[in-house]
């Protein structure tokens, strides 16, 4: 089995989220948050920074870790355990656009809405960690 660690952002202003839409490895088009793979000579933290800002043109600041997701998926037939380190952001400056080659699409979306807008549940997982480490 494949094993593979990536690294990605909430990034949270004004009482919303920041959702991509992306299409997965299945061909769906879905509403998730940006991450993607550490580079060589990475950290956990650089890398949920570089991929935010690729994806979505928002230089961020990291506020807190969350907890990390664990899952599974086959990619060209070979099964694929994943880690994803997440932490939580606020975004400091639009420094450009999205990454329009992997992303379709960024969108703030409220608090309140954002588990209708999600498409994994281990996303959903994610946000609820973030409520109960940033309860006020």
């Amino acid at each position: 089995m494949l094993k593979e660690v990536s690294s990605g952002g909430l990034v949270v202003r004004d009482g919303k989220l920041l959702l991509i839409r992306v299409k997965n490895l299945q061909g769906e088009i879905v509403w998730t948050f940006p991450k993607g793979h550490i580079e060589a000579g990475e950290g956990c933290r650089q890398a949920a920074l570089r991929e935010v800002e690729e994806e979505t043109g928002w230089a961020c600041r990291i506020t807190n870790s969350l907890p990390a997701v664990r899952y599974r998926f086959r990619r060209e037939g070979r099964e694929v355990s994943k880690q994803v380190k997440w932490y939580a952001m606020a975004p400091l400056k639009k420094v450009g656009g999205r990454d329009a080659h992997e992303v379709m699409a960024c969108r703030w979306v409220s608090f309140r809405d954002v588990s209708r807008w999600l498409s994994y549940p281990s996303d959903i997982k994610l946000v609820r960690a973030f409520f109960k480490k940033n309860a006020p």
